[in-house]
């Protein structure tokens, strides 16, 4: 299974002072020094922590994969186009919330959706759905056009951190992976997933890439990106 480290808030610290440091392209070093299979971040519209430069740079030092998770929001788009990352995740963005806070709704926003996927896919951008863990979201996707998907594991960590029943969406997520397999979907998942809560996922089969970042931002601030990778990985192992 692979790991793409999400870098988002090394910026958050440094936006946090309106400085130069810590810098999240050093931290995009250091993940794939230790073992990252991708680099993940998030241009906002409100560029709370990724900045433009910051997107242009790590775009530059990356070796393997950059993820660049973004809206519709034209602007959005046509940075995407320019800077092409190997692959975009489209997500839903909203400005008053702390972090994303669930799926994007495709089936509802069908055409958009659509139209993005497709300018995207024709420069050669793999594109992802972040997505909720709903049969209607996975056919949707797939009438888009994406050929990856990644499901929002939230509702299983907010239930797993607060000692709640968290089985059915286990088996949900299951679920729902051997469905968007079985049309040829690439599976990834994330969202708040941790040390102590992602075993559950990375044991189901199916999901190829799992997506983390507050995590192991965190445990790095007292054992150092590179340690805090690996450890992750060694985890999901």
């Amino acid at each position: 299974m692979k790991l793409g480290v999400n870098i988002d808030h090394v910026a958050t610290v440094r936006e946090a002072r309106k400085t130069f440091e810590p810098d999240p392209v050093k931290a995009a070093i250091e993940a794939e020094k230790a073992g990252a299979d991708g680099i993940v971040c998030h241009l906002r519209k409100d560029r709370r922590h990724i900045q433009d430069r910051d997107l242009y740079a790590v775009k530059k030092a990356v070796r393997k994969k950059l993820n660049m998770e973004m809206s519709v929001d034209p602007e959005i788009v046509d940075i995407a186009s320019f800077v092409r990352p190997e692959q975009a995740t489209i997500v839903p963005e909203a400005r008053k919330e702390v972090t994303t806070e669930g799926g994007l709704d495709v089936a509802r926003n069908f055409s958009r959706v659509k139209e993005v996927v497709e300018r995207l896919s024709s420069l050669g951008i793999e594109v992802s759905l972040f997505i909720d863990t709903e049969k209607e979201q996975v056919i949707a996707s797939h009438e888009a056009g994406a050929n990856i998907i990644e499901f929002h594991t939230g509702r299983y960590a907010e239930l797993f951190n607060s000692g709640g029943k968290y089985s059915k969406e286990i088996e949900a997520l299951a679920e729902m992976t051997a469905l968007a397999r079985g049309q040829g979907i690439t599976v990834c998942a994330g969202h708040g997933l941790t040390y102590q809560n992602v075993k559950n996922v990375a044991a189901i089969k199916g999901i190829y890439e799992l997506n983390i970042g507050h995590s192991i931002v965190s445990r790095s601030v007292f054992v150092g990106m590179a340690k805090a990778v690996k450890e992750m990985k060694g985890l999901i192992k």
